[in-house]
């Protein structure tokens, strides 16, 4: 399977998925976060060993909008009190999807880790807009050309 191919079935699979279990935006980024995380892990060892270099694109979160009220209406929340409100099976469901398209589609490490930055930037963004914590469990909002 093409690149390509690999990452649109991997689009079309989240976007249905998340759309039918209608997954709120933090169980979203905890699932993603997981992933990106064991993916980078395995891109620096096989770096550290071959001497390649990892793009920032690939290794660093890419940049949302800033939105300037952002910085001025700090809103704290209990980390622990979100976690606790988590639905597990669901994340889980998103997980278990997520790695059987990755091996499925045979996608390299730097396509997946590009393929989830994007959803992550996505999820970032709708994390940073939020003003109180109802929002982090109001569902993902997809944009319309998504």
């Amino acid at each position: 399977m093409s690149a390509t191919d690999s990452m649109v079935t991997l689009q079309e699979r989240m976007v249905n998925l998340i759309g039918q279990l209608t997954m709120p935006v933090s169980e979203v980024a905890l699932v993603l976060q997981h992933h990106i995380q064991g993916l980078l892990g395995s891109l620096n060892e096989y770096a550290q060993k071959t001497g390649a270099s990892i793009s920032d694109r690939v290794r660093q979160p890419w940049p949302i909008e800033s939105q300037t009220q952002i910085g001025e209406n700090l809103v704290t929340f209990d980390v622990e009190k979100v976690l606790k409100i988590v639905d597990q099976d669901r994340m889980d469901i998103l997980s278990t999807l997520i790695r059987v398209t990755l091996v499925e589609t045979e996608m390299d490490l730097v396509e997946a880790i590009l393929a989830l930055r994007a959803w992550e930037q996505l999820v970032r963004q709708q994390l940073a807009e939020a003003t109180g914590p109802g929002q982090l469990f109001s569902p993902l909002e997809f944009p319309e050309e998504w």
